[in-house]
């Protein structure tokens, strides 16, 4: 499992994910360019010291990510997808793949993604900060796969 940030515009919401892939031993992907100089002090704000014992790859751009990953699946969590998160079922090697707080993900991007899954909302509300939507789909996909760390399969 690793979560994947697509060119993320917000430190503080790199630093809250880097502190969840440190918490839960899961790798993060960082796709370019993001929206601020990315930094140690930069995202230390919000990851505390947890950022800094994270599994982090970053990549220079979309086609250098998808280079370096396949053929994984890749799970786009999306106000647009298909799926809600309860119903999708997760594998172990999958790769949740969060876009950007201002612009989500373009086009082609939605065309290479295996599935695009939503959390279901309330209906008056469009969506979750990026950070806890990652959060809350990393904790059903280690559910739903037995990956908890301390866990038996």
């Amino acid at each position: 499992m690793r979560i994947a940030l697509y060119q993320p515009d917000i430190a503080g919401n790199v630093g809250a994910v880097l502190r969840l892939s440190a918490c839960f031993g899961v790798p993060c992907d960082i796709i370019e360019p993001c929206g601020f100089a990315f930094s140690e002090r930069a995202l230390r704000r919000a990851g505390m010291d947890y950022a800094i014992k994270a599994d982090i790859k970053r990549h220079a751009d979309w086609n250098a990510f998808s280079n370096a990953i396949a053929p994984a699946r890749l799970v786009l969590m999306t106000t647009k997808g298909s799926i809600s998160l309860p119903k999708f079922s997760f594998q172990k090697e999958d790769i949740i793949l969060m876009g950007s707080e201002g612009s989500g993900v373009p086009e082609h991007v939605h065309s290479h993604v295996t599935a695009r899954v939503h959390i279901p909302l309330r209906p008056e509300f469009r969506s979750l900060n990026v950070a806890v939507s990652a959060g809350i789909a990393l904790a059903e996909a280690l559910r739903q796969t037995s990956q908890f760390p301390g866990e038996c399969a």
